[in-house]
């Protein structure tokens, strides 16, 4: 009688259960598996041979067996090598060399030749999954034990080696559930970069307070060496610490793509990412067959900073415009389907003309007319709309460069942002918005309204054709989290300024 032993598999970044059916019958010796395996998993025969030889018992290869492996549903694509370790059980509890029960209990991990078992990628939505289908136990590799150990209500048994798995499930050796404290990994992140360190650039930072607080959209223009990429690096230095749950949502995706760093299960640093301008498309949304996460997917809950902003190739950065506006994207393929989440701040740093010094008053630009404005092309206008704050970042006076700024330090730009990030909880607690980027039209009437001054001051700018109607919605979210940095419930006319100030460019 076929053997079933419980897996799972990944679809995007969530899991499915897998049944791991064994069939061993004589025969010609053979081994087969079947399932829609890749070149992984079908190569994991062998290594389960060795595995299981190694350890004492008779493998596939011992006697005339005929074995069949079924990986179920049939029609799902089965990747990597986590399941070498339950086609091996599943091979023992056929051929009778293993008595256990294997309900309840999921299955995973790479087997080595010696029978050692190596780490696997996406434990915790293996975990995640586990826990909502109410399996009581989930068994895999040591080193991911930790990780899986995050859900709570499972119990996670974890082994260097399938030789001492096995007592374990025959009842002749002990081992304990791992538990975890959450606490230990929430401890205050080690910033990398402190805004204190930047010298000048008041404005900018001032921009920067105001992205993190709303987490808003932001393109810095200037010179080269005028600071903007440190600006871009200080921002997570500023940005109010990840929630529990964000933090698992993060640390998911991040183990799906193996990108989990081994000192720590859990990720408690908002993620900070900056591809080259060279990336392509598929590396920066996302793709292939199967569909598999990009780099604004990496970035959720975190910034996506874009340097040299007019370098990346046109198609791909247009392929950022709906992405920006949803938090999400949907990659369509002839038989995939998947929603990855994306809900990240857009940071870009450009300079003014392919030589870097347009109105410089120190350096001449070398730039032809005809220059500048292809130059400028590469960034379309509904892509443009769609950021909140542009600032011009200016070249630094000797005297700036050595003067400390222990005022704009992230320590208190910080606090000020976690101040506004709180006034937001509370005014969305009962929505689905998190912070005021994220607000849909109707709740723009609800909670951004402002007196005739202000209004009469966007009627202008509307009217000479400074503002979309997109802008005009952008400048009322990024008033309102002005005034929330301010502490005041009303957005006032140097609220609404302000907020204009950074949305209208010249040129």
């Amino acid at each position: 009688m076929p053997s079933k032993v419980y897996s799972a598999a990944i679809v995007g970044l969530e899991a499915q259960i897998v049944e791991v059916e064994t069939d061993v019958s004589y025969g010609l010796r053979s081994f087969n598996i079947v399932g829609l395996p890749d070149k992984a998993v079908e190569e994991s025969k062998e290594r389960v041979a060795a595995a299981i030889k190694s350890i004492g018992f008779q493998s596939p290869y011992h006697q005339p067996w005929r074995v069949l492996v079924n990986l179920a549903p049939a029609d799902l694509k089965k990747e990597g090598s986590l399941y070498d370790l339950p086609i091996a059980l599943g091979f023992l509890i056929a051929t009778k060399q293993l008595r256990f029960n294997p309900e309840q209990k999921i299955f995973l991990g790479e087997l080595g030749l010696d029978g050692k078992l190596r780490p696997v990628k996406g434990v915790l939505s293996f975990a995640i999954k586990a826990q909502q289908k109410n399996y009581q136990e989930i068994i895999l590799p040591k080193a991911n034990a930790k990780e899986a150990a995050l859900v709570k209500n499972l119990k996670v048994i974890g082994s260097d080696n399938i030789k001492e798995l096995i007592s374990y499930l025959e009842g002749k050796k002990e081992i304990a559930p791992l538990k975890i404290k959450i606490e230990d990994f929430f401890k205050e992140p080690d910033y990398p970069m402190d805004l204190r360190w930047i010298r000048g650039q008041e404005h900018g930072k001032r921009a920067l307070e105001i992205s993190a607080a709303g987490a808003h959209n932001l393109l810095m223009v200037g010179p080269p060496g005028a600071g903007k990429t440190l600006l871009a690096k200080g921002l997570p230095s500023i940005l109010p610490p990840l929630s529990f749950e964000e933090a698992l949502e993060v640390t998911k995706i991040y183990s799906v793509v193996g990108l989990l760093p081994k000192e720590s299960p859990l990720i408690n640093l908002r993620p900070f990412r900056s591809p080259h301008h060279a990336s392509s498309e598929v590396a920066l949304i996302g793709g292939g067959n199967p569909p598999s996460s990009g780099e604004i997917t990496l970035a959720h809950r975190g910034v996506l900073f874009l340097d040299e902003f007019p370098e990346f190739h046109r198609d791909v950065l247009e392929s950022l415009r709906q992405p920006i506006e949803e938090g999400e994207i949907t990659l369509l393929r002839a038989k995939h389907s998947l929603t990855l989440p994306c809900s990240f701040t857009l940071v870009a740093a450009s300079n003014p003309c392919p030589c870097g010094y347009l109105n410089d008053p120190e350096r001449g630009c070398k730039c032809l007319g005809s220059q500048i404005q292809k130059y400028r092309r590469k960034l379309s206008g509904p892509l443009i709309d769609r950021i909140d704050l542009f600032i011009e970042v200016p070249h630094l006076k000797y005297e700036k460069l050595v003067m400390e700024d222990k005022e704009r330090a992230s320590p208190q730009i910080r606090e000020r942002v976690n101040q506004a990030r709180e006034i937001q909880k509370e005014r969305f607690k009962n929505e689905k918005a998190l912070v005021n980027s994220e607000i849909t039209i109707p709740q723009i009437k609800k909670y951004c309204q402002i007196d005739q001054k202000s209004e009469n001051l966007l009627r202008k700018a509307v009217n000479s054709g400074e503002l979309s109607a997109r802008g005009y919605h952008r400048v009322l979210k990024v008033a309102r989290t002005i005034a929330d940095l301010d502490s005041v419930e009303k957005i006032s006319f140097a609220h609404l300024a302000e907020a204009l100030m950074y949305r209208v460019r010249e040129g």
